[in-house]
């Protein structure tokens, strides 16, 4: 096996984790009561970004298993490997920083915006280094798969992606606002928005 086709095996096995870790727990607080998954509740829009994290997804698959892609699209931009090694670091770093990152949600966990039963206010753990860790951990594994990956593919979904992020960021900036008041706008001084 290429050392790019071991770095996108194991990337791959790095997003696989991700999503697992995320369907686990949103399984566990489901268990005791909790939606965690309120994701398109507020804004239906938000069901776009599901299109392009396939997209991502089959991106990846396509080089790993060698499904269809047209040629321009998985043109690597440069040969050397080592970048996609420093990608995958990158990958297993904000996996690890992702798991504590939902130990640090503790029942707060959510995927999208929960008006109806929103959690207390997180700031400690993972929460005093940034305000959103998840969603920098989401951005760390995207250049990590623009790195291993180098084609237009992923160089494209890391910009489009990060978008959407600080797009959904700003959303639950102003839920957090008027649901925490001052102490929202305590810890927005004292912690940045991402890092």
């Amino acid at each position: 096996m290429s050392p790019s086709s071991l770095q996108s095996v194991l990337s791959g096995c790095v997003v696989a984790l991700l999503i697992i870790c995320v369907v686990i727990r949103a399984a566990v607080l489901r268990r005791r009561g909790i939606r965690a998954m309120v994701f398109g509740r507020t804004d239906k829009s938000d069901f776009l970004l599901v299109v392009l994290v396939l997209a991502i997804v089959y991106g990846a698959a396509a080089r790993t298993l060698g499904l269809p892609m047209w040629d321009p699209l998985r043109i690597p931009f440069w040969a050397s490997a080592l970048p996609g090694w420093v990608g995958l670091a990158v990958c297993v770093f904000a996996l690890v920083f992702f798991i504590l990152t939902l130990a640090s949600f503790g029942e707060s966990f959510r995927v999208g915006i929960d008006d109806e039963k929103p959690a207390g206010l997180k700031t400690n753990g993972t929460f005093a280094i940034s305000r959103n860790p998840l969603y920098l951990c989401f951005l760390l594994v995207l250049t990590g798969l623009f790195l291993i990956h180098r084609n237009i593919v992923f160089i494209a979904a890391l910009v489009v992606f990060a978008l959407a992020i600080n797009r959904q960021v700003l959303r639950e900036e102003k839920f957090l606002d008027a649901q925490y008041g001052d102490e929202y706008i305590a810890y927005k001084k004292k912690v940045r928005r991402y890092i």
